[in-house]
């Protein structure tokens, strides 16, 4: 089997991928929160100059947010496209990914603690 990698094609998902960001940026609020938090966490790792596995951890726990968020937006989005009209089982799923984001969300509060509650005690004392 042959895969077509054409580099039109490939540059067209980028800027599809891009898009997408942008689109979710620019509408929704929790999303510029979450990217906010994540700023100051990465500020913070190098302000306290966290070891390679943390920031791995640090890292892999800002991407699950934000994807986690990400996949909500366009749940919420397709399910509006396809009726605003009341419906059981679209509220359900637009309950469940908002449970994925505060899963996700609370996740990374714990990983945050964990990593910066002891170097910021340390300073403390």
């Amino acid at each position: 089997m042959t895969h077509n990698f054409a580099k039109p094609k490939r540059n067209k998902s980028l800027a599809n991928a891009l898009a997408g960001l942008a689109i979710f940026f620019k509408t929704q609020v929790n999303g510029v929160i979450h990217l906010g938090f994540a700023l100051i966490a990465i500020a913070l790792g190098c302000f306290f100059k966290i070891s390679y596995v943390e920031w791995l951890t640090l890292i892999l726990t800002i991407a699950m947010v934000l994807t986690a968020e990400i996949i909500n937006t366009a749940l919420e989005f397709l399910a509006d496209a396809f009726t605003l009209e009341f419906n059981e089982k679209i509220r359900a799923a637009k309950d469940l990914a908002a449970g994925a984001v505060l899963v996700s969300a609370l996740f990374s509060i714990i990983t945050g603690c964990i990593i910066f509650a002891p170097k910021i005690f340390a300073l403390l004392e």
